[in-house]
C-alpha cells in the first residue's frame, strides 16, 4: 500500500452554508483508492508492514456482514501476498452479499462466529483458541483499531488540513478520532459524530486515549445524537438527506457513517453551533463499497 500523497479537497456548495457564512471542505479519502477506500487505507496501512515484517502468511480479522474492514482488509492481504481469514459475526449470508463476495474473490476464507463467541472476541481465551485453530496468525481487531492503525490515522491531516477551525469526522470503533486527536493543532476542534446509540462512546474514547498514552492538544467533543437508531439503522430523512447532497453537490455517502455525520454536522449549523466565518474539514471515510449491499437489501438507489 503505498502513502497517500495527493488528497483531493472538494468545498461543499449549499444555500445553508452561505447563509450562515460557514465553509465546509470535504477530504475525499474515498478517492484514495479504488478498492481500498478511506480511512481503512491509513488503518491497514502499518498493520500489514507489521505482519510482513514478522514474517506471518495469514491475517485474521473480524467483522459484520457488509463491514468495510472487512472488505479492505481482504483486498490489502491479497495485494500484498498474505492469505486472509474473516470472521463473521454470526451468520454468514447465502449466497453472499457484494462486500462478502469482493471479500472470497480476494481469497479471504470466510467462517461465522456466533453472536455470544463474538462479542468475547478479544478475550485471551479466545484468541488463543483462534491460533489453536488457525494457527500462526497476525490478529488485528474488528474495525482495525489498535496502536499500528492510530498511527496511520495520525498521517490522514496534512499541513494545509491543520489551517482549519474545525476537523469533523465519523467515529466507530474511534480509532481514526483518537489518531486525529494526536496530529491535530491546538487551534483546532475535532469532531466526532457517532455510529452507535448510547453516550458510552465517551468512555469508549477516553480509555483509548489512556491506553495509546495520547494527550490532545487540541480541543474535542462527540457528538451522539445523530445515530438514527444505531449501527446499522436509517430513517428515511437520513437517506433523503444522502441522496440530496449526492444531486446537489455530487458527493456519495453512504448511510453507516458519513452520512450521518454530513447531516449532524449540517444540523449544528443550521442551530448556530459555530461562528460565522468558521472553516471546517470534513474527512470523508469512505465505505462506499457497502452502499451496492444496502441497495440490494432495502431496495434503494443510493
Amino acid at each position: 500500500m503505498k502513502k497517500h500523497l495527493l488528497p483531493f479537497y472538494q468545498t461543499l456548495q449549499l444555500p445553508l452554508l452561505g447563509e450562515k457564512q460557514i465553509q465546509v471542505v470535504v477530504k475525499r479519502l474515498d478517492l484514495l483508492h479504488p478498492l481500498i477506500q478511506g480511512n481503512k487505507h491509513y488503518k491497514l496501512l502499518h498493520n500489514i508492514r507489521a505482519a510482513k515484517e514478522r514474517g506471518y502468511a495469514k491475517i485474521l480479522t473480524f467483522g459484520g456482514a457488509f463491514s468495510n474492514h472487512i472488505h479492505a482488509t481482504a483486498i490489502s492481504a491479497a495485494q500484498n501476498g498474505l492469505q486472509s481469514i474473516g470472521l463473521i459475526r454470526g451468520e454468514i449470508p447465502r449466497p453472499l452479499n457484494p462486500t462478502l463476495s469482493d471479500a472470497e474473490n480476494q481469497g479471504m476464507q470466510l467462517y461465522p462466529m456466533p453472536r455470544t463467541d463474538y462479542r468475547g472476541k478479544q478475550s485471551p481465551l479466545v484468541l488463543e483458541q483462534l491460533r489453536l485453530k488457525f494457527g500462526e496468525v497476525y490478529i488485528i481487531p474488528e474495525g482495525g483499531t489498535n496502536a499500528l492503525a492510530i498511527k496511520g490515522s495520525r498521517e490522514i491531516l496534512d499541513p494545509e488540513d491543520k489551517l482549519m477551525d474545525v476537523v469533523a469526522v465519523p467515529i466507530g470503533t474511534g480509532g481514526t478520532f483518537a489518531g486525529l486527536l494526536a496530529s491535530a493543532s491546538t487551534n483546532q476542534q475535532v469532531l466526532g459524530f457517532s455510529a452507535l446509540k448510547g453516550a458510552f462512546i465517551h468512555q469508549e474514547i477516553s480509555k483509548l486515549l489512556e491506553d495509546q498514552q495520547i494527550n490532545p492538544s487540541c480541543s474535542w467533543d462527540i457528538h451522539t445524537t445523530y445515530h438514527f437508531g444505531g449501527y446499522g439503522k436509517f430513517k428515511p430523512e437520513l437517506i433523503a438527506f444522502i441522496k440530496e447532497i449526492k444531486e446537489t453537490c455530487g458527493l456519495p455517502l453512504e448511510p453507516l457513517y458519513t452520512g450521518k455525520m454530513l447531516y449532524g454536522l449540517m444540523d449544528l449549523i443550521r442551530n448556530d453551533a459555530f461562528h460565522k466565518g468558521t472553516r471546517i474539514l470534513l474527512i470523508h471515510t469512505g465505505g462506499l463499497q457497502g452502499i451496492r449491499g444496502f441497495n440490494q437489501r432495502f431496495k434503494t438507489d443510493l
